[in-house]
């Protein structure tokens, strides 16, 4: 059962994906080479062949695409219908094989213990209040020794992006704590796969500071075998772009987590 947070997500998602965010656009240009960098850029992961991986809150077409040209068996979990088709298309068009799942990453109970060896979560911790309720669920799912990736916003700059360029820098102002963003204007501006700009309503978010994230993974029994930092702009590009925003902050960072034996 849906609580009320993830009934509005949901819808935002499906109209999300149906305008064509580059979230829900499959990769359909893969091969063997680019699918492991896809998944596994910072190189964590030795042979995929035969492992249970679930793709968390992670639909679209991308990561599952790239995991099962790999080898691995892959399952899809993802609040959104459209964005689990996209899975399925994305399978379809390679002559490989996705298991998708419509549900919430908060609940991971209709999957049984010890289940997969590799949880890989994209942009979507943010989506929901606590992230200790997803750890937790993580945790009962992934065998000992099992790998969990965790990719989300970087708690600092949570909020501030390209367009608050004031002349100088890209200045913070909200406070710094856990808590959903509010107070600003909550519609993403994209270009769909055409080229034509959208701008549909998007999902509530939440910050999570970086002391919640780490004693969160430590508290429900993952070690951290690797944090990075994804900032790859560049510095050159004209101030207030979206090129000039990231090589100044990162906006994103990511997790490698292994799961404590039992």
């Amino acid at each position: 059962m849906l609580d009320e947070i993830a009934r509005f997500n949901q819808e935002c998602w499906e109209a999300l994906a149906q305008a064509g965010v580059e979230y829900s656009c499959p990769f359909l240009d893969l091969n063997v080479e680019t699918a492991r960098v896809k998944v596994d850029p910072e190189g964590m992961l030795g042979s995929l062949s035969g492992c249970n991986v679930l793709c968390l809150a992670a639909g679209g077409g991308q990561q599952s695409a790239a995991f099962a040209l790999l080898g691995a068996d892959v399952t899809v979990l993802d609040l959104t219908e459209t964005q689990l088709q996209r899975d399925r298309d994305a399978a379809e068009h390679y002559g490989t094989s996705v298991t998708t799942v419509q549900g919430d990453m908060r609940d991971l109970s209709r999957f049984e213990g010890d289940s997969f060896d590799i949880v890989w979560q994209a942009h979507s911790l943010n989506f929901v209040p606590e992230a200790q309720e997803v750890f937790a669920q993580v945790s009962s799912v992934l065998r000992p020794g099992g790998l969990y990736r965790l990719s989300c916003t970087n708690p600092f700059i949570h909020g501030t992006w390209e367009d608050t360029w004031d002349g100088n820098g890209y200045p913070l102002s909200r406070q710094y704590a856990d808590g959903e963003l509010l107070g600003e204007d909550p519609h993403w501006e994209f270009s769909d796969p055409t080229g034509v700009r959208q701008r549909v309503r998007g999902p509530r978010e939440f910050r999570h500071t970086l002391s919640t994230l780490i004693n969160g993974l430590i508290g429900a029994g993952f070690a951290i075998s690797g944090f990075w930092e994804e900032a790859n702009g560049d510095i050159g590009a004209k101030p207030g772009s979206w090129a000039h925003f990231t090589a100044v902050a990162a906006p994103w960072i990511t997790f490698w987590c292994r799961m404590g034996a039992a």
